[in-house]
């Protein structure tokens, strides 16, 4: 999503940063908690910490000034992992019914549960890994942080590569999506290198790759296991997560300021003290445990955070129901070879990516026009008509999925709904992060991860429901009653657009 959630997520990430006009920046200023939501002057660090921070005239040290080829050699690099993640997590789907008749006991039946817990499983282990790598990060710096959580990655990927039972790889599954570093890192990286002026390129790299990886991890992956089995494309992933470490290793440099600056002193001081940190290790634990803790308190304090975060994770959860039905109705309605069937992923991938360039040409447009037309007041809820759009058609755009499996219609039509449905999906989807960064400000980055979280929970869960619906109703039906738990949930974008502005300030964390 070419996010604008990016800039905020930022902000907050480095809340140690805090500045006061009147003074030079300080290498520590005030670290904001939630009982600072109301406050109006940081408190500063002792006058002596003002004289660790860049050199103004420039600083080889500071990740703004560093050489353009390095930096967007960093972002390609970040771009491919996140393709690699992608790939990992989506090249599975197609796979899961092989998987599981595998790694299965002989003459045990193949549950469709079981495989669609398989590829669901990995948002379990999603919606844990936020918690902490964010916090980590602001502790001990991006690239200690990032490194650990890949070579998680690669090594719960290669237990998958080389499980020999359904509940190992099952357990390793969880394991690679608790170390998915990219949704948490790439942004704060990307904004700790660019000023706010450059970062949209960046920005749409690093968002496009994971689209690129779900459209083409199901082809490549069924073409591969159609000629060396299933284990081969587990192990090209890793063969992808090692490669893209190794050329980490030699480029990533730190990129958290608080952290280049902090080493700087201490290299100084010749003593590593870490004076700086005020309490020193208890004041370290103290303010990771609330920045863990601070997303739920964000979430739970805020009713329309709630509401809105309700209607995307079901949404977004849509997804993975698609993703589990897909491959069979591929198989059993329009008898497809597996090659061919991974091939029609592709559909939904260039609905999505259409919705993309849609709202990055039109969000900010609108936001303008209509805070022209309230005399030039903005307001968060101007984020939310083109979502309002996506939450309309979705209901549409479900049943249609299911109908045109149901009838049997040729397979353009289906192709047509795929697209149809990645389009809405994302319509409904990316205006509602755009508008959480702008309701929630310098809280934007713990309100995402509740959402994240969030979504992870549901879209482990709520999947499991599709095949006794499919078995009891048939494609057309089952689809039917998820069309209309969207329609239930439709009027949310809506309410909040209306009455947004008035239940916003009723949270600490989101008033004006």
């Amino acid at each position: 999503m070419a996010n604008p959630t990016m800039d905020l997520n930022h902000a907050e990430s480095q809340p140690l940063l805090g500045r006061n006009d009147n003074v030079k920046t300080p290498l520590t200023g005030h670290c904001y908690t939630e009982t600072d939501a109301d406050a109006t002057t940081p408190t500063t660090a002792s006058q002596d910490e003002y004289e660790f921070d860049f050199d103004p005239l420039g600083d080889v040290d500071n990740p703004l000034e560093w050489p353009i080829a390095l930096k967007w050699g960093i972002v390609t690099l970040l771009a491919l992992m996140a393709f690699t993640v992608t790939f990992t997590c989506i090249s599975a789907i197609p796979l899961a019914p092989q998987i599981t008749a595998s790694l299965s006991p002989p003459d045990t039946p193949t549950s469709k549960s079981a495989s669609i817990l398989l590829v669901t499983i990995w948002e379990l282990g999603e919606a844990a890994g936020p918690l902490l790598i964010a916090p980590l990060s602001e502790m001990f710096g991006r690239a200690p942080v990032l490194h650990a959580a890949n070579a998680l990655f690669l090594l719960a990927t290669a237990l998958a590569a080389t499980a020999r039972s359904l509940p190992v790889f099952v357990g390793a599954r969880a394991l690679t999506g608790l170390a998915v570093a990219t949704n948490v890192l790439n942004p704060a990286i990307v904004g700790d290198m660019f000023g706010p002026e450059e970062r949209g390129a960046a920005v749409s790299l690093i968002f496009l790759a994971p689209l690129l990886g779900g459209a083409l991890g199901p082809a490549i992956a069924s073409a591969v296991a159609e000629r060396w089995g299933w284990r081969s494309v587990v192990w090209g992933s890793v063969g992808m997560a090692g490669g893209c470490e190794v050329l980490l290793w030699g480029l990533l440099r730190e990129t958290y300021r608080v952290v280049i600056l902090r080493r700087r002193r201490e290299g100084r001081r010749g003593d590593g003290s870490k004076g700086w940190e005020g309490e020193g290790e208890k004041r370290g634990m103290r303010e990771l445990k609330d920045a863990v803790l601070r997303p739920g308190r964000v979430l739970f304090g805020s009713g329309v955070l709630m509401a809105m975060s309700l209607f995307g994770s079901v949404v977004f959860t849509y997804f993975y129901v698609m993703n589990v039905t897909l491959p069979d109705i591929l198989r059993d309605v329009y008898q497809l070879e597996p090659v061919a069937a991974g091939m029609c992923f592709i559909s939904f991938s260039v609905g999505s990516v259409f919705s993309v360039f849609v709202c990055n040409r039109n969000l900010d447009k609108i936001y303008i026009r209509m805070r022209e037309s309230h005399k030039g007041v903005g307001q968060p809820e101007f984020r939310l008509p083109i979502a309002i759009v996506g939450a309309l058609t979705m209901p549409v755009a479900t049943a249609t999925y299911g109908w045109v499996a149901e009838l049997a219609l040729p397979l353009p039509c289906l192709l047509c709904s795929l697209a149809f449905l990645g389009c809405t999906l994302m319509l409904a989807l990316i205006p509602l992060m755009a508008y959480v960064v702008d309701a929630f400000g310098m809280w934007s980055a713990s309100a995402m991860t509740g959402i994240i979280v969030t979504r992870c929970l549901v879209s482990t869960f709520l999947p499991l429901t599709t095949a006794p619906l499919v078995e009891n109703y048939g494609y057309g039906w089952a689809f039917t009653v998820f069309a209309l738990l969207c329609l239930v949930l439709a009027p949310i974008p809506i309410l909040v657009m209306r009455y947004g502005p008035h239940w916003r300030q009723l949270s600490k964390y989101s008033r004006d």
